[in-house]
């Protein structure tokens, strides 16, 4: 999606959330996310340096507020990448803050794939989908709701495109 975003010519600042689980294959520090140890981010949550932050699957997520004053020293428009936990965090800390919440298609597609990703146990799949349930049916704080569809990415960029050209 934010591939898709920057495609289409949207010029914004990324803020690259904190994480505490294992890399993937593929990714590489400050791709999609900055991996530290759970030690590193809960003194980081001690010392008051993340904006928001949650639990999530036994590992930590959280933006930093250095993350976030280095996207808006530079940029207009910021664009972060949360949960539905983090996104709720971020709107009560900054009402003015617009939340687009991409949704799945079906729970059957977001199943399939989580499957098809192959890094995670029938068991956490399980958790995740009884989650993703759950959130879907607590979004009062979102502003605009956009789905992805199945192989169809760049239909729910220029939708998200849209709508942000009609706020900013």
């Amino acid at each position: 999606m934010i591939e898709g975003l920057k495609k289409i010519g949207l010029n914004f600042g990324w803020v690259i959330t904190t994480t505490t689980r294992a890399m993937r294959k593929g990714e590489t520090e400050g791709r999609p996310y900055h991996f530290v140890s759970k030690k590193q981010f809960q003194q980081m949550v001690k010392e008051n340096v993340m904006v928001e932050f949650a639990k999530v699957y036994g590992n930590y997520y959280g933006t930093s507020k250095a993350a976030l004053e280095e996207a808006f020293r530079n940029n207009k428009l910021v664009i972060l990448k949360n949960d539905p936990q983090g996104a709720r965090s971020i709107k009560k800390k900054i009402p003015q803050a617009i939340v687009i919440f991409i949704l799945p298609p079906s729970l059957a597609t977001v199943e399939k794939r989580l499957c098809h990703r192959g890094t995670d146990p029938e068991k956490v799949i399980q958790q995740r989908l009884a989650a993703i349930e759950k959130d879907l049916t607590n979004l009062d704080f979102v502003d605009y709701r956009v789905i992805n569809e199945e192989g169809k990415p760049e239909l729910a960029s220029r939708e998200i495109f849209k709508i942000i050209q009609s706020v900013i």
